[in-house]
């Protein structure tokens, strides 16, 4: 639904909810912080919109360059297009799987205020926005937690107990991870050892895709969107936590983390 198409939707409303609706939040939030915002829509929306700008490629929910691509053909400003965004946050589709108020107050104003001036705009991030999720982070679980939990977007989709997060678009890798990495089929594709298997889903997530699961709903591009050390890192994570949960079950001897972009093992 374009800028124009919402518009004259709520044209009947009270004209207080359309301001609060179509750009009021920047009456309450008139500073908004752009890296913030990119952060935080790569960690909860970029799996179900595609947005060029955040390299992110879901398909569940509206293509947002698309979605805008027409407006800014018609003049419609940077503005608008963020009190479009910051409604939809508030009020989405009753008959979508899109949370009601998945961010409040200046969360939502930060997201809607990047996504308001990067859709459909060619080109990319440049400057803070260009480094506000690919840095350079220790090679720890400890890191690897914080990208799961934040920048990866991981926790969006998946449960996995040790990050707190109860995601259901994906599999529980709780449950689930071990026993995958384990099927004949995977390991043929994505690696013998629990690392390797890790690696491979994160990276080409499509390569095996597990009993249940289809297709087309995880990232394939985080080797773009996250640096070699935030995947490493991820890897040590959730493979020291499967392996942790597993001890009590399975004898279990951890390899050496794989190779990445070809860094030595060390690195």
């Amino acid at each position: 639904m374009t800028y124009r198409a919402l518009a004259s939707k709520v044209a009947l409303l009270p004209l207080a909810l359309v301001l609060i609706g179509l750009g009021g939040c920047g009456l309450k939030h008139p500073t908004a912080n752009l890296v913030k915002g990119k952060q935080l829509f790569i960690q909860k929306c970029g799996v179900c919109h595609t947005l060029s700008h955040a390299s992110t490629k879901g398909s569940i929910g509206p293509n947002l360059d698309d979605a805008f691509r027409q407006d800014r053909k018609d003049g419609i400003k940077s503005t608008s297009i963020q009190g479009l965004v910051d409604y939809w946050i508030q009020y989405p589709n009753s008959q979508g799987v899109m949370p009601a108020r998945i961010f409040t107050g200046q969360d939502a104003q930060d997201v809607a205020s990047y996504v308001g001036q990067v859709a459909a705009i060619p080109g990319q991030d440049t400057g803070a926005l260009l480094t506000a999720v690919k840095i350079t982070v220790p090679v720890t679980a400890a890191s690897g937690k914080t990208v799961f939990t934040g920048v990866g977007g991981c926790g969006a989709c998946h449960t996995l107990a040790a990050a707190g997060t109860s995601g259901t678009v994906g599999p529980d890798l709780t449950a689930r991870l071990a026993k995958d990495c384990a099927d004949p089929a995977s390991k043929k594709v994505r690696g013998a050892s629990l690392t390797q298997c890790i690696m491979t889903a994160i990276v080409k997530p499509y390569a095996y895709i597990p009993s249940g699961y289809k297709a087309g709903v995880m990232p394939s591009n985080f080797s773009q969107t996250l640096s070699s050390s935030q995947i490493k890192a991820l890897v040590k994570f959730i493979s020291g936590v499967a392996l942790g949960a597993g001890a009590g079950r399975h004898r279990v001897v951890a390899p050496a983390p794989p190779t990445f972009f070809g860094e030595s093992s060390s690195a």
